[in-house]
């Protein structure tokens, strides 16, 4: 029973305290006027009264009414039922209004009105003040407080005969039950009559019409994220202008949130004065008059709700997490057909005449009943997942958060998340956790309705009965009576406030109310308390849980089928079928991704544990400790599934015998997972466990089960441990005090003992095996963080006591494991503290679990030790070792192996696609990252592929693109990190790293090798760092006591150079490499006297002439001697002379003009210019092209005398003048030259094309004037047809067409053939364009019609960029003509090799595997179209050139596609190019001489990462290698060449393909090092002279099929139909890793015959050969190959050294060119040409076949008649190759008698050098060779000539570190040889051989 009301209160306008404008409330009257004492009076009653502020109003407003509630300090909820009405203001309170009077203090009578001293008078308008009258009360009741304030209210305006002081003493003595449902007339004493109903249940809320009234105003989707932030803690604000409205919608919401309470600030109505409260930091739901919306437009964090304009506004940085679904869109689609029923009837066609809407009442109640069993939806099950942790003498209880969302399936969600962590949640536990108490509509509905729930699901019309159902249980909770007799209240006329009441209202007399009250108080005492007995019974449980959405988990499905597997498995470990298990490993591990599986597996392994211990073997417990792993891998740290918990009791129960009293546990090895240092695990497990044991406690030992089997829910019949605390607690009051106390006792000691067993398990699984490993204990997440947040009570612990602060840093290995120890001690104690004392445990016990803590840490560190002892003894089981990479010499490793998986990555066959062949990958090993490569070696992970070595490796120099990935190990189905990495190699690093590699580690390799892949600088790359490592054998270099080294006087001589460059274009010094002889001292800057040229210089080197000066001479002995010199002498292009004596003779004439690099940097220092040119006028011409690379002669054809010439682009500014008309002004040129030096420029450049036309014999009369028509735009995309490719004619367009017709139809012919008959074409650029008017282009990518050729053609054709020759007219007096056409940038060379690389190296394998994604891709990429476009230009200016027209290739820079087209041009037109030294000298000159930017294009250091690697060298040996494919007789070298050089020129590992051009390399003093340093076995710098070597050791690089024609000019199809994709793209050996290092790409040796075992019959040498795996051409090679290895084996066994297989290739050669021919000319025999029938010989062969019987018929040897000259020249040049692997007799290599290193000393002024000795007793001579394979013999001194051999001294330069008594000297006639040996002896042996041979003499 309670007071209906509390507190009647009286409260009316006053002015305010301070002054201001507006007035405050004022406490009139209060009754009872003392405190009740369970109730005190509410302050601040006065601000709720008139929440918007007490103000005067010009006009009598209605009365008005609304409740408002306060929350008290102990949470209690006041309502304050308010009714204002308006009386006329006094003029005091008038004048409140109207005059400040801030220093007045007024003084208040007390109760009474305030009486203020006369003011000025008011204003002539009446105003009127608030009145208010409060029923404060603790029962809400509105309508019942509205009736009884309105009562009052009418009985003093209608001046009724009743006290009003009876009426109040009534309505304060009226007391009501509170519930039960009982009903309740009252009467207040005027004629009155009210019925009260209580609800039939308390814990019920009362909602009125409150939720209908919210839906209505906001509708579904606001209200439910209303439901949704206020469930979830946010912060939510109602606005509107209706107080009563705020109320009823505060109230709503509340009303939704049953069976939760709401526990945060609640205000339905707040006042503005305190608006400020809005800021508050917690959650609140609060009302807020709209008058006051502007004040809330600040507030960030706060959702809106406008009640008025159905709004709900949501801050951005607010997530409100939406419910679950299902339960949203089910929830949100019953609401709308409770609220809208007629929106299912809407399309119908016949609707039902009316539909019978509810009440709002009855509304009201059916959207609670949605929201109630949204509840029992959301929160089924929840009492599966109560702990008792204790029963008496209170019931404690916890309520294990992750076993209910893990078994929910809900773990992920955002919502149950929150509301489980929240405060509202937690009270629900603590209310209506316990087990035995009063039960209502709630628990009754989680507990029995959930099945139907879940049947009605897809059946809307079963959830609205069952909605409409529960609606009317709610409503009758509220009505219990629905025929209530009804109200009868007196209410006051109509406009009863608008008449002039002659009073205001009445001071009432204080005594009668209390005397009323007093009276009624003594009444009640005397009266027996009315008890209603609580029905108190034991709450339901219901079903045990299931998931809200029965979520099949894919993949991961449960079938019986996997769990069988699982079991399968587990039952071949324990009967020891080891491998049996082993097969089955990879199946179960991938199977325990699903939660059935692994609580399966925790079954199977209790199954095998026995008195709490099992013992296995090594391999057994591996495989034990490998699932248990695997299952915990998944579990976050809240173990949702329970599995962490089944394996807690087997992680202490398995374990292995290390040695005699040494066992290792298997919780040893599963200690890195999350969830073992996370607290609210160890919690529920405490507390499930204390819940078993307390359950045990008050079961009859019959119906006691084994707590082992915790996991499961228990079986039905069984009672649960709430049945059992339900029970007891029914019992409890019956029990007599000392049992009681004994079961208190009892449990407290249950829940100790577990505390100490807990302290022991957890000290288990945190302290680490090796306790080194502390560092990676602070870093898992739990036990650093929580040294912070300690929620520890007794903080004082005794723990601190053990170990030092936490981070100790001694140096000493105990304070490291004291460190671990206080950590994991703190941890304990910290988690003791908690459970204890929610557990209610006394302190003295706690105080003891606190020192038995550190001891029970201390014991197990000590069992540790010796455990981690012994267990580093164990041979590890499970990994196989480490495979090292074999290194070259001079690499070093930089970052040892890192375990990783190597993962298939796109190519089927290392996967064994479908090609067939082995798994090969995924293979598991590590990866080593070198000063050179990125190696993988390791092993297949399918162990039954056999034990294959995998090697995968780039150079790091290669590496494109690395990506971090996240990937399954393919063992353990472990999500790991991982790299991919991409090199421009063609290969690819798809790696996992395994467990054990931790994050640091792989971001150490990460950047490592970054730093690696972009040095700072080019000195960084592995060329430099490879070559100043000394190799062992050497000694090292001293250059203390001679001058600077020639490498710093080379870079300081540059550097002031390069000050000097400032000025503008002045000629000046440069420095010049100084000879051998000045090693000793720097240069001098102007030397006059002559110095000797070093005696070492090669035989071809020129003899400078003397005109030059003797300073610039050294520059000019260098630059003489490099490739493009000797290639210049060889095509007659002149020889070095400045005197113009020879003018006449020679066209064209070497120039040093850029010997200092000063007119152009990228060009090399000499360059061919037509002999009339002065060096003066190069500068100025230069300036007009990009770059100031101006036109110069690369190459000249033998034949036609035709020159090609190469060049940058136009300047874009100025396109040279001379093009355009001839009286247009010229543009000025790109530098800033005056008009004159432009026009200057203009006119040079003029001379300077006239000057390369006249240099060409056949034009030097003015006859060729008629230009080449057609080009205008020689659009290069032929395979696409393309809008833009419209050809124009420029000259005349009838001529040409005519011509044209009149042509003979018939395949592209040779140049040559056809040139007879005609001249060169006419419509070049429409050829080029692919599109000819008349006829269609031939299918091979020839051109359409052999009869374009016509007599006139240009001189020089300018092949130039479209974009930059716009707007140029041809003039038809010029020379030289136009060839506008469009090629492709760098940077789409770029991107289509991008492309190519994802194409042949995926990275993931296809959706749709086979051949067609690949060629779709390859398509994509245009990389096959680029090579078609260069072929195609290239095969244009190869015909140009060869109908005697010169070229000038002028594109792009100049040092791109250029140099490909200019490469190209002259390997097609020129034999020699095709030749082994050729190419090389074609590289030389072409690409590193004249500047193409390897290292730019290459990215090889950190300035050129952004730019990315550009691969035009690449593109070019494409093309070289399609060339080859086509003639395969015409090159000397093999495909492996060009695929050698492909991966060496990206790959840094010789300095050839560094820097970007000559100047860069001088700088560096790279350029002619090759002079100076002594090279004896050391490391080759430069790939030439590597493959040199090579050559003599093998036939790799050499093409057997080589039978070149010599006048041969080329002319492949470059259709895209003829090209292949080159095999360097696709091919891989994963056996040893890429084949062009040929150091480790030997495989171990076969063993003879002879050596197998013997006993059995003869093993076969036969062997499978893998794709992918094993390189075919070494398993099985060609035969030349084969017949020559067993030429040198046989030689080998008669003990004859073995001859140079290029000798014996050579005479075989030559022998069967004799038998083939007996005239011996020079065509290849019948056999080599038989060798390759389906190879085109030369185009002529295929001109037999063309149509319409085509009367072109070529010989093979067509053009042996022309210039006798030139093929005379080609043959001696041929000759020279084949002799250049050997120029000895072979009987020389067998007449060495002794042989071996010395140093010998230079003649006057030179250094020591190591050199190869061999004594020839046969000669009688002492040879010695530049090192021990080199063929060509330095030098001889004969022995006949030697007077004496005898001891020597050192002298100045001699290698420091040998004795003194190696040193001797042979004095011959003409002078004395000083030798030193490496030491003594071999010096004596050296001395005694010499004697010996001298005496033998």
């Amino acid at each position: 029973m309670a007071r209906l009301a509390d507190y009647f209160v009286l409260v009316a306008f006053g002015p305010h305290p301070r002054g201001s404008g507006e007035g405050q409330g004022q406490i009139l009257q209060r009754f009872p006027e003392k405190d009740w004492e369970d109730n005190p009076f509410p302050q601040g009653i006065e601000l709720f009264c008139q929440p918007s502020g007490w103000q005067l109003c010009p006009e009598r407003n209605p009365p008005t009414f609304f409740v408002a509630v306060l929350t008290d300090i102990n949470s209690e909820r006041h309502y304050c039922a308010c009714l204002t009405f308006w009386e006329p203001a006094e003029p005091t309170q008038e004048a409140v209004c109207t005059e400040d009077a801030p220093e007045r203090e007024e003084e208040v009578d007390e109760g009474g009105p305030v009486r203020l001293s006369p003011a000025a008078p008011g204003p002539p308008g009446q105003l009127f003040a608030p009145k208010t009258l409060v029923l404060v009360s603790r029962l809400d009741h509105a309508e019942v407080f509205r009736n009884s304030l309105g009562l009052i209210y009418t009985i003093h305006v209608e001046g009724l005969n009743v006290g009003l002081e009876n009426v109040i003493g009534n309505l304060l003595t009226c007391i009501i039950p509170l519930a039960g449902g009982s009903q309740r007339t009252i009467s207040l004493g005027a004629g009155d009559r009210q019925v009260i109903q209580t609800p039939l249940a308390d814990s019920l809320p009362i909602s009125r019409c409150s939720v209908a009234l919210l839906f209505r105003q906001l509708g579904i989707t606001n209200v439910l994220s209303l439901f949704c932030a206020a469930l979830t803690e946010h912060k939510v604000l109602f606005l509107s202008r209706s107080y009563q409205r705020l109320s009823d919608a505060c109230r709503g919401l509340l009303a939704l949130l049953f069976p939760l309470r709401y526990s945060f600030t609640y205000v339905p109505i707040l006042p503005a004065q305190l608006l400020e409260v809005l800021s508050t930091p917690t959650p609140f739901i609060i009302g807020v008059n709209a008058a006051f919306q502007a004040e809330t437009q600040e507030l960030l964090d706060v959702i809106i709700a406008d009640l008025d304009g159905g709004t709900v506004t949501v801050p951005e940085c607010v997530h409100i997490p939406s419910l679950p679904e299902p339960l949203q869109s089910q929830t949100h689609s019953v609401l709308s057909m409770v609220l809208d029923p007629d929106l299912e009837l809407a399309d119908l066609a016949f609707p039902p005449p009316t539909t019978s809407t509810s009440s709002l009442k009855m509304q009201d109640k059916e959207l609670r009943a949605v929201f109630l069993r949204l509840f029992a939806q959301l929160l089924q099950g929840y009492r599966w997942c109560l702990h008792m942790v204790r029963i008496h003498p209170e019931p404690v209880i916890r309520f294990h958060k992750a076993a209910f969302l893990g078994q929910r399936g809900l773990v992920e969600d955002d919502f149950l998340m929150k509301v489980l962590e929240g405060m509202a949640f937690a009270g629900f536990v603590s209310e209506r956790g316990v087990p035995y108490r009063p039960t209502d509509l709630f628990d009754e509905l989680v507990a029995h309705e959930v099945a139907r729930m879940r049947a009605d699901e897809n059946h809307p019309q079963r959830v609205l009965r069952h909605v409409k159902e529960l609606a009317e249980q709610l409503y009758k909770n509220e009505n219990p009576y629905p025929a209530v007799a009804m109200h009868k209240v007196q209410r006051p006329g109509e406009a009863s406030h608008l008449q002039r009441v002659p009073r205001p209202f009445p001071r009432l007399d204080e005594g009668m109310v209390q005397w009323i009250v007093d009276q009624a108080t003594a009444k009640m005492q005397g009266a027996p308390p009315a008890v209603k007995a609580e029905r108190r019974t034991t709450v339901p449980s219901g079903p045990p849980m299931t998931a809200i959405l029965e979520r099949s988990s894919g993949l991961h499905g449960n079938s019986a089928r996997r769990l069988e597997v699982v079991r399968n498995c587990i039952s071949y470990v324990f009967e020891g079928k080891m491998l049996e298990a082993k097969k089955l490993l990879p199946a179960v591990l991938r199977a325990l991704k699903g939660r059935a599986a692994r609580r399966c597996l925790a079954q199977e392994l209790h199954l095998h544990v026995q008195q709490n211990r099992a013992v296995l073997d090594h391999q057994q417990f591996d495989f034990v400790v490998r699932m248990m792993n695997c299952c915990l891998q998944d579990c976050t740290s809240l173990d949702e599934h329970g599995i962490a918990a089944a394996l807690l009791p087997l992680v202490t129960a398995f374990c292995r015998k290390l040695s005699p009293g040494v066992t290792q546990f298997a919780y040893s090895c599963v200690q890195e997972h999350v969830v073992w240092s996370t607290p609210q695990f160890w919690e529920a497990m405490f507390y499930g466990d204390v819940q078993t044991h307390i359950r045990a406690l008050y079961l009859e030992p019959a119906e006691d089960r084994d707590p082992s089997q915790l996991g499961e829910a228990p079986a039905q019949d069984e009672r649960s441990a709430l049945d059992v605390a339900s029970e007891q607690r029914r019992l409890w009051p019956t029990l007599s005090r000392e049992k009681q106390q004994e079961l208190v006792q009892k449990e407290e000691s249950t829940v100790f003992s577990q505390a100490i067993h807990y302290a022991n398990r957890m000290s288990y699984l945190l302290l680490p095996l090796d306790s080194s490993k502390s560092r990676l204990l602070r870093e898992r997440a739990g036990l650093g963080d929580l040294e912070s947040a300690s929620n520890s009570l007794v903080t004082n612990s005794m723990a601190g006591s053990v170990a030092e602060s936490y981070d100790t840093e001694s140096g000493f290995e105990d304070a490291e494991t004291c460190d671990v120890a206080g950590a994991v001690v703190r941890f304990i104690n910290r988690f003791v503290d908690k459970v204890c004392t929610e557990s209610g445990v006394t302190s003295d016990h706690l105080k003891g679990l606190h020192v038995m803590v550190p001891d029970i840490v201390q014991m197990h560190i000590e069992t540790l030790e010796a455990v981690h002892r012994e267990s580093k003894r164990l041979p590890p089981i499970q990994k196989p070792k480490l495979l090292r990479p074999r290194l070259l010499p001079g690499e070093e490793c930089v970052l040892d192996g890192l375990r990783v998986y190597l993962l298939p990555d796109g190519r089927e066959e290392g996967a064994g696609g479908s090609g067939g062949g082995p798994a090969l990958l995924p293979a598991e090993g590590a990866i080593f990252l070198t000063t050179y490569r990125v190696i993988f070696t390791g092993m297949p992970a399918d162990p039954l592929v056999g034990e294959q070595v995998v090697v995968r490796s780039f150079p790091v120099a290669a590496l494109t693109k690395e990506k971090r990935i996240s990937v399954q190990t393919p063992v353990d189905q472990l999500l790991q990190d991982g790299l991919q990495l991409r090199s421009c190699t063609f290969q690819l690093l798809k790696m996992a790293f395994d467990e054990e590699v931790g994050s640091d580690s792989a971001e150490l390799f990460r950047k490592q090798l970054h730093k690696l892949r972009y040095p700072p600088d080019v000195r960084g790359t592995f060329a430099f760092a490879l070559g100043s490592a000394h190799t062992p054998g050497r000694p090292a270099r001293t250059t203390k006591d001679k001058g600077p080294s020639f490498r710093t006087l080379s870079r300081n001589l540059v550097k002031n150079a390069k000050k000097t460059i400032g000025r503008q274009y002045i000629t000046r010094k440069k420095y010049n490499p100084p000879s051998w002889e000045h090693r000793g001292q720097p240069p001098p800057e102007d030397q006059e006297d002559e110095i000797s040229v070093s005696e070492e210089l090669e035989p071809s080197t020129l003899t400078p002439s003397s005109a030059l000066k003797p300073s610039d001479r050294m520059t000019m002995n260098s630059l003489v001697e490099r490739a493009c010199c000797r290639d210049y002498q060889r095509l007659g292009l002149g020889t070095l002379s400045s005197s113009l004596s020879r003018a006449k003779s020679e066209p064209f004439r070497i120039s040093p003009v850029n010997r200092m690099y000063a007119i152009c940097r990228s060009y090399p220092g000499l360059l061919i210019v037509p002999q009339s040119v002065q060096d003066n006028a190069l500068q100025r011409v230069s300036r007009c092209y990009r770059q100031n690379r101006f036109p110069v002669v690369c190459w000249r054809s033998g034949r036609s005398k035709a020159v090609l010439l190469r060049s940058g682009g136009l300047h874009s500014k100025g396109v040279v003048g001379l093009f355009k008309a001839q009286n247009a002004p010229s543009p000025a040129p790109a530098l800033p030259l005056g008009q004159s030096q432009a026009d200057s420029s203009s006119l040079e450049q003029e001379k300077y094309l006239q000057a390369v036309v006249s240099s060409m014999p056949r034009y030097a009369d003015a006859s060729g004037r008629n230009t080449l028509s057609g080009f205008s735009s020689a659009h290069m995309g032929s395979h696409v047809p393309s809008p833009r490719a419209r050809v124009t004619t420029l000259s005349n367009p009838m001529a040409a067409s005519a011509s044209r017709r009149t042509a003979p139809r018939g395949k592209w012919g040779s140049v040559r053939a056809s040139g007879r008959s005609g001249g060169l074409g006419a419509d070049v650029g429409s050829r080029l364009a692919g599109r000819d008017m008349l006829s269609s282009p031939q299918a091979n990518g020839a051109p359409p019609d052999p009869g374009f050729l016509r007599p006139h053609r240009a001189a020089l054709y300018i092949i130039g960029d479209k974009a930059q020759l716009k707007g140029v007219r041809p003039d038809p007096l010029q020379q030289w003509e136009l060839v506008p056409i469009e090629v492709f940038e760098a940077r789409q060379v770029k991107a289509s090799f991008k492309k190519l690389l994802k194409a042949c190296v995926p990275g993931c394998p296809a959706a749709e595997p086979g051949p067609a994604s690949f060629l779709r891709s390859l398509e994509d990429s245009e990389w096959l179209i680029q090579i078609h476009k260069l072929l195609q230009v290239s095969v244009l200016v190869v015909e140009l050139l060869d109908s005697g027209s010169s070229v000038l290739v002028s594109l792009e820079d100049g040092w791109d596609i250029t140099t490909q087209v200019v490469s190209l041009v002259q390997l097609l037109s020129d034999p020699f190019y095709r030749t082994l030294e050729g190419f090389r000298l074609l590289v030389e000159k072409e690409w590193l001489s004249f500047g193409h930017r390897f290292s730019h294009r290459g990215a090889h250091t950190l300035a050129g990462q952004s730019s990315g690697f550009t691969p035009v060298f690449l593109q070019f040996l494409d093309c070289v290698h399609q060339v080859h494919l086509q003639f395969p007789m015409e090159f000397e070298f093999s495909p492996f060449y060009l695929k050698f050089l492909g991966y060496h020129h990206a790959s840094c590992r010789f300095q050839t393909f560094l820097l970007d051009s000559d100047y860069e390399r001088i700088e560096l003093g790279l350029l002619y090092e090759e002079k100076g340093e002594r090279r004896g076995q050391q490391a080759c710098r430069s790939v030439w002279e590597y493959v040199d070597r090579l050559s003599k050791r093998t036939p790799m690089f050499y093409n057997y099929m080589y039978a070149p024609e010599d006048t041969e000019v080329l002319r492949p199809y470059s259709n895209v139909s003829n090209l292949k994709v080159w095999d360097f793209y696709t091919e891989e050996t994963l056996a040893e890793g890429p084949p062009y290092d040929w150091e480790l790409a030997q495989g171990p040796p076969e063993p003879p015959e002879e050596e197998r075992p013997d006993g059995g019959a003869p093993q076969s040498r036969r062997r499978v050969v893998w794709p992918c795996y094993d390189s075919r051409p070494r398993a099985q090679p060609d035969a030349i190959s084969r017949l020559l290895e067993e030429l040198q084996r046989l030689e080998t066994e008669l003990g004859r050294p073995p001859e140079r297989w290029k000798d014996t290739w050579d005479r075989v050669k030559a022998a069967q060119r004799l038998e083939g021919r007996p005239d011996g000319r020079g065509i290849p025999s019948s056999l080599l040409v038989s060798s390759v029938p389906h190879h085109r010989r030369s185009l002529g062969v295929y001109l037999q076949e063309g149509p319409v019987g085509s009367t072109l018929s070529l010989s093979l040897d067509s053009d042996q008649s022309s210039s006798s000259t030139a093929s005379g020249s080609r043959q001696a040049a041929r000759r020279s190759t084949s002799t250049l692997y050997s120029q000895f007799q072979t009987a020389e290599s067998e007449n060495r008698s002794y042989e071996g290193t010395l140093y010998k000393k230079g003649a006057f002024m030179k250094p020591w050098k190591a050199r190869w000795f061999v004594l020839d007793k046969t000669k009688h001579q002492l040879r010695y060779y530049d090192h021990r394979v080199d063929t060509e013999c330095k030098g001889v001194i004969d022995l006949a000539e030697v007077e004496a051999v005898a001891p020597g001294t050192p002298t100045m330069g001699a290698p420091k570190t040998v004795d003194e008594k190696a040193f001797f000297d042979v004095k011959t006639t003409r002078r004395v040889y000083n030798f030193c040996a490496q030491d003594v002896p071999s010096a004596q042996q050296w001395v005694d051989q010499i004697q010996s041979c001298l005496s033998d003499a």
